[in-house]
């Protein structure tokens, strides 16, 4: 049964600079479009097609084909809680800005170009003034963001002070680009994904957030829907996770090759909620695709207790780092503020202390993708953690921003 496929073709020879850009104004350039074409960009060529299975297996062992995968449903890695805000919390620092010591750091994002591949922004939002927002949709839904993970992921990541609240990591950050990959009767999917990395590298990004992961469940739903037997829908839709991982370790090889000879670029990605260690603390699951591809940074989810942060009870295990992502106070889409729990709060806190390294690092002139991936990485901590953490459950810890 011929099918939908993502293939990844190999760059051209020497090609490391990017296309050029356009600008926009004050809220910056709206792009809106089912997708975006990275045929005339730098890198690898990123295409879609309709396959036999059979076809699709040819097509790898050619010479210009780095990877092929089926396409496969994407969802939001969703808040665990949500919940919108009074006037009470204003006047206050969201926890974890002071969890990563962003609010002593000498640094605040300036120059810096950060990307979020969500569901939108809410580009009206009193947080975002000045920044420089420059967005593509990916979806066949509405511009906007018309869910609201996105505003607060992107809030946490360089949002400005609301009511006298201070919510955003690096609020110096001047520009952003805001690829929404989430969204109308479709939902997402991984190749939108894919194209949504090669857009947000080819567009300037230092930093790639991204809180979003593959629906195994969905995708098997989806075969069997189809009338596909049990059994086979199975197997499919692990050979498809599996393909799906190595698109996204290719691509990410890719953005990590361009970066010897240009800009680089680091992608970072939520681990997924799916762990139940409330209900058994045995009830630990993997690191969702695509953060769990070499090359991209997974994000672990920690929560306050009064014996110190400990694991969300929610936040799968085997990431690399971890952020705050319990209660987190962000920006909420049509105004105001919102608290959200989940490793898709923690993921935005790890990408503005990237960006915190990746101004610093710039103005020693040293900003190359080891240097800077070894200092974030370096900088965790687990300080202040409960006793006896499971350290496959924080990766190296807490990230904390430069001094």
């Amino acid at each position: 049964m011929a099918r939908k496929f993502v293939i990844l073709h190999e760059p051209p020879s020497g090609a490391t600079e990017t296309a050029g850009r356009k600008r926009g104004g004050a809220q910056g350039r709206i792009r809106v479009g089912a997708r975006a074409s990275t045929a005339a960009a730098a890198g690898p060529r990123i295409e879609t097609d309709i396959l036999a299975p059979r076809a699709a297996r040819d097509l790898v062992r050619t010479k210009k084909v780095a990877a092929v995968a089926p396409v496969i449903p994407m969802r939001l890695i969703a808040p665990v809680k949500a919940s919108p805000l009074g006037t009470g919390v204003q006047g206050q620092s969201s926890w974890g800005i002071e969890a990563v010591r962003a609010l002593t750091s000498a640094f605040d994002g300036d120059g810096v170009v950060v990307a979020v591949l969500d569901t939108g922004i809410d580009p009206n939002h009193a947080a975002f003034v000045g920044v420089e927002l420059e967005r593509w949709n990916f979806t066949d839904g509405g511009t906007d963001d018309e869910d609201g993970h996105g505003t607060h992921c992107a809030g946490t990541i360089f949002g400005r002070a609301v009511g006298g609240t201070r919510i955003g990591v690096a609020p110096g950050v001047k520009r952003a680009l805001i690829g929404k990959v989430i969204g109308g009767a479709s939902g997402g999917a991984s190749d939108q994904i894919a194209q949504a990395i090669q857009w947000a590298v080819n567009g300037g990004a230092h930093v790639i957030s991204m809180s979003l992961g593959i629906d195994f469940p969905g995708y098997v739903k989806e075969l069997l829907d189809e009338g596909v037997p049990a059994e086979l829908a199975t197997s499919l839709a692990l050979e498809g996770y599996r393909a799906n991982v190595l698109v996204f370790e290719r691509l990410a090889a890719f953005v990590a090759a361009r970066a010897l000879m240009a800009q680089p670029s680091l992608l970072l990605a939520a681990a997924g909620n799916e762990s139940r260690r409330d209900e058994n603390a045995d009830f630990e699951v993997a690191v969702s695709p695509p953060a769990v591809s070499e090359g991209i940074i997974s994000v672990a989810a920690l929560g306050r207790t009064a014996t110190g942060l400990a694991v969300a009870s929610f936040s799968n295990t085997g990431a690399r780092v971890s952020g705050p992502g319990v209660g987190i106070v962000s920006a909420r889409a049509g105004g105001g503020l919102a608290s959200m729990d989940g490793t898709s709060m923690a993921t935005p806190h790890v990408a503005g202390i990237a960006a915190l390294w990746a101004q610093k690092l710039q103005a020693e002139g040293s900003l190359g993708l080891k240097p800077w991936t070894d200092r974030l990485l370096g900088s965790a901590v687990t300080q202040g953690l409960q006793a006896g953490f499971d350290p496959s459950d924080v990766g190296s810890g807490l990230v904390q921003a430069p001094q």
